[in-house]
């Protein structure tokens, strides 16, 4: 075509559903080893803040393409269980040293809205 221009677009076919939880098509992960602030409901403003700025964060980092999807089960929601990486490591690890995760491997979650325990 004469005179136009074309763009490539790039389409990213992962979602982040909030800061700890991808969805690929019909396919929901709940990324093992961390858990971000809840988004829906968000108990107060400063867990709505923070757990906004994970979702941002991991929907950046699971676009990437060298995206790493080790799957290990299913949860009681029915979401698969996986371990993520992309390339400087596990997406767990890069939320939690960024401080928009903490460390989960299961059990009862720590409120978001009182302060943090010092670790």
């Amino acid at each position: 075509m004469s005179g136009a221009s074309a763009a490539i677009l790039a389409v990213c076919a992962v979602v982040a559903i909030d800061g700890d939880t991808l969805a690929i098509g019909k396919e929901r992960i709940r990324i093992i080893g961390l858990d971000t602030p809840e988004l829906h409901p968000a108990r107060c403003q400063a867990e709505r803040e923070l757990g906004e700025r994970a979702k941002a964060r991991l929907q950046e980092l699971a676009c990437r393409p060298e995206l790493e999807v080790v799957r290990t089960g299913r949860d009681r929601y029915r979401r698969t269980l996986a371990r993520v990486y992309v390339g400087e490591g596990s997406i767990a690890e890069i939320l939690i040293a960024e401080g928009l995760a903490r460390a989960y491997l299961g059990g009862r979650r720590a409120p978001w809205c009182d302060p943090l325990p010092t670790q």
